[in-house]
């Protein structure tokens, strides 16, 4: 069984529109750490996680974010 899964960041700007930020493989044990964090550091910035989406048909998972304020 395939131990990692791709994952597609996904930014959500304050108009609504999404842009693809980052597309790498996760582990399992990084896609478990998912259930106990609300926020995560990209690139030297934060996000807010605000849903998660499996997408069958590319067999990828996508996480929606929003940058935090600084």
């Amino acid at each position: 069984m395939d131990q990692e899964i791709t994952v597609v960041l996904l930014e959500k700007s304050s108009t609504g529109e999404l842009r693809e930020i980052d597309r790498r493989r996760w582990s399992r044990t990084m896609i478990a750490s998912l259930d106990h964090v609300n926020y995560l550091v990209f690139n030297g910035r934060e996000y807010e996680t605000l849903e998660g989406r499996l997408n069958v048909d590319h067999g990828h998972l996508e996480l929606l974010l929003v940058p935090m304020q600084t």
